[in-house]
């Protein structure tokens, strides 16, 4: 459903609409190729194989130009200004693309989908509705999937005669126990504020629904102020007062490591982030990752609306189409290189948990077989996969909104006073 836009959105849409500016970018080469701007780090060697897959059969060559990942974002948003657009980009969905929705510079996907109903069908319908901006398809899934659970340490829970938490009274209850005990309930990198951001994403869907943020997702502010919201914040404020996340969370850096190894190490009992936090300790603390780490999902609210099958993180990653591409053509038979077998075999190969329907028994070749099983079940069975905020957002709402979410962790501001401040982004 088509929202109004709200000023800051349209006023991107314009400035983007009226930018000239020439270079900047591989696509702008002059050369026949149909350029697809790839997201730079060790995963991409499976866009590498799907483009030599694609090359032997197309008339038009496909290329993949590789934008080192700390600056990708930047340099997105400055070729789409120009003349030189990729044909093919790779991108976060949501917010990381209305700008260009609103400047009409995507090409629609629902033709493609239309027209090739068993492609339209072979994505996990909650990672594909991901992908689309008011209700319009514009983005295809091209990289695995990564939500966000509940990790714990399974030799810390033992010696506390303790099981992973079912309920939220399960979780007051084992802050209560290992703060006893001596040990941080719930590691946290307060650091690094999208870390803090989990928490208030969980909490507002399993309090009040997908429906909550979906308004404020569509450019409403006031959706803010919905109870939910509220209450998640207030919830928030308790687990802090409580000690859930000990004295110093907001000095823990997760970007260094610090968080993670607060879990193994024995001296955290529990850490809720993204499904990388796997990969994190197969590589940081290989034996801790075999033998004692264990996930679960985040459990219900007492009376809350949310669907606790629903869940929270980055759906995937998304291939785009620029509406001036001299291949779109071309470039609509590319996207389909993401659902095949050779694909998915590829992707889980490289330790990735595919998006596609039919990608269960191919994860017996996984490097973690069992929690890769985990994790693609939970997010099929998934009812909502609500992306990131913090990309789901634009910029200059996801910015202001990180720096409240911090606030409120540290005690810097009350739960009625985050929730006016975030009423107030526009």
């Amino acid at each position: 459903m088509a929202t109004p836009k709200s000023g800051a959105a349209a006023a991107l849409a314009l400035g983007l609409l009226a930018a000239t500016a020439c270079g900047g970018g591989p696509g702008g080469s002059g050369d026949d190729s149909m350029h697809v701007w790839m997201y730079q780090d060790s995963l991409v060697v499976v866009q590498e194989a799907a483009v030599e897959r694609f090359n032997q059969d197309s008339e038009v060559d496909a290329v993949i130009d590789q934008v080192p990942g700390d600056s990708y974002q930047d340099k997105v948003r400055t070729v789409m200004k120009s003349r030189n657009r990729p044909d093919v980009f790779f991108n976060w969905g949501g917010g990381s693309i209305r700008p260009y929705v609103d400047a009409d510079l995507l090409m629609p996907l629902d033709d493609l989908m239309d027209g090739d109903p068993e492609f339209a069908e072979s994505f996990i319908p909650s990672v594909l509705d991901a992908g689309k901006i008011d209700g319009v398809q514009y983005g295809i899934p091209l990289r695995g999937t990564q939500p966000v659970l509940v990790f714990y340490n399974k030799d810390v829970f033992a010696d506390a005669a303790a099981e992973p938490p079912e309920t939220w009274e399960d979780v007051l209850e084992l802050v209560d126990t290992f703060s006893d005990e001596g040990i941080t309930p719930f590691a946290l990198g307060g650091a690094d504020t999208w870390t803090e951001q989990m928490w208030l994403q969980y909490l507002v869907d399993r309090i009040g629904g997908p429906e909550v943020f979906q308004r404020i997702q569509e450019g409403d502010a006031e959706g803010w102020r919905d109870p939910a919201v509220l209450k998640a914040a207030e919830t928030v404020e308790d687990l802090v007062d409580r000690g859930a996340f000990g004295k110093n969370f907001a000095s823990v850096s997760f970007t260094e490591g610090a968080a993670s190894a607060l879990l193994s190490e024995g001296k955290a009992a529990m850490h809720l982030m993204g499904s990388w936090e796997y990969s994190t300790h197969l590589d940081q603390a290989p034996e801790f990752a075999k033998d004692s780490l264990g996930y679960a999902a985040f459990p219900p609210m007492p009376e809350g609306e949310g669907d606790p099958a629903n869940v929270v993180g980055n759906p995937t990653n998304y291939f785009s189409v620029t509406s001036d591409s001299a291949h779109t053509d071309a470039a609509a038979e590319f996207l389909k290189e993401t659902s095949t077998d050779a694909y998915v075999k590829d992707m889980v190969e490289n330790g990735e948990v595919p998006t596609t329907t039919d990608a269960e028994d191919a994860l017996d070749d996984a490097p973690t077989p069992d929690f890769a099983a985990f994790q693609y079940e939970m997010v099929r069975d998934a009812p909502n996969f609500q992306l990131s905020w913090d990309q789901a957002l634009p910029p200059e709402t996801a910015t202001p909104m990180a720096d409240e979410i911090g606030k409120l962790f540290n005690g810097q501001s009350t739960p009625e006073q985050f929730v006016d401040a975030l009423a107030e982004l526009r």
